[in-house]
């Protein structure tokens, strides 16, 4: 009893210890965001804000300076909702789709095409820079917000198609067969069938996909517009304009800014991302 209580305290102090460790970034950015100027001379990196102040927020949010515009994050941020919200709702459908097809609609080669789709998961983003580029001009939505939703909802369709195709193959034949049986149709089958039992992975989709697409950069500053530019772009012009005096708590107010949505899901639904994943999204 006692051999497993010493084992149970070790196995704890270590949890806390690497908890301490990965969480102490976050406390001295939030600690720093809510200083003034003056605090910030006087204090070290880890004291606690002796008069806390949301005037870094603020600042950040509606007046820093990203480069020759001082309006802040806001419009980076809207330009940021208004790129994932269907980037991710477009490529989770295609996925969900594709999986669907894939796994219980076999035909001829479509292995193969599958092994196909696979190459997009571990392709390296670089490689697709200059010809969607040349894509997007010929569509005539270079820099804009619509190219940069078409190109996160390409980017993430083969990961969206890998985990529904993984996920269905679990799914019993039988049902398929017997709502073909019954009448029902390819599309019927997929919405009043196979949906409603996705839950599971839909919400694993989401959430990888949200994080993905709200957290890149290379897309964003590539593909963007001057009127069209994520929240990722917007907070790496603040950190570089230059100023006569660094503003460390502006900075890391715009950095917990830029990463509270994702900080929110992840906070609000971590706990059924584990258990979709467990409950098919890396099977196969």
């Amino acid at each position: 009893m006692n051999r497993l209580t010493f084992h149970r305290l070790l196995l704890w102090a270590v949890l806390l210890v690497f908890a301490a460790w990965f969480l102490t970034p976050l406390y001295v950015m939030v600690v720093t965001s809510l200083k003034d100027a003056e605090q910030l001379r006087v204090g070290h990196l880890l004291s606690l804000p002796s008069a806390p102040t949301l005037d870094a927020w603020s600042k950040a949010w509606s007046s820093a300076c990203t480069g020759v515009q001082c309006e802040g994050l806001r419009p980076f941020f809207w330009n940021s909702v208004v790129t994932v919200v269907p980037a991710v709702l477009v490529s989770t459908l295609l996925g969900a789709l594709n999986g669907y097809v894939l796994s219980k609609w076999k035909f001829r080669g479509s292995e193969t095409l599958f092994a196909f789709m696979l190459f997009g998961v571990f392709m390296p983003m670089q490689v697709v820079l200059l010809p969607m580029s040349q894509v997007l001009g010929w569509l005539g939505i270079a820099s804009s917000v619509w190219g940069l939703i078409l190109v996160h909802v390409l980017a993430g369709i083969p990961s969206t198609t890998l985990f529904f195709r993984n996920y269905y193959v679990g799914l019993p034949d039988e049902l398929i067969k017997a709502a073909m049986l019954d009448g029902a149709s390819f599309w019927q089958i997929f919405c009043r069938i196979v949906l409603p039992l996705s839950t599971p992975i839909l919400v694993v989709t989401l959430i990888w996909q949200f994080t993905n697409i709200w957290n890149d950069f290379l897309y964003g500053v590539v593909f963007s517009g001057a009127d069209s530019k994520p929240i990722t772009v917007g907070l790496n012009n603040l950190a570089n304009t230059s100023s006569s005096v660094k503003e460390y708590h502006v900075d890391m107010a715009a950095a917990l800014i830029a990463a509270a949505p994702t900080l929110f899901v992840y906070i609000v639904a971590g706990k059924f991302f584990v258990r979709g994943l467990t409950a098919g999204a890396v099977k196969g």
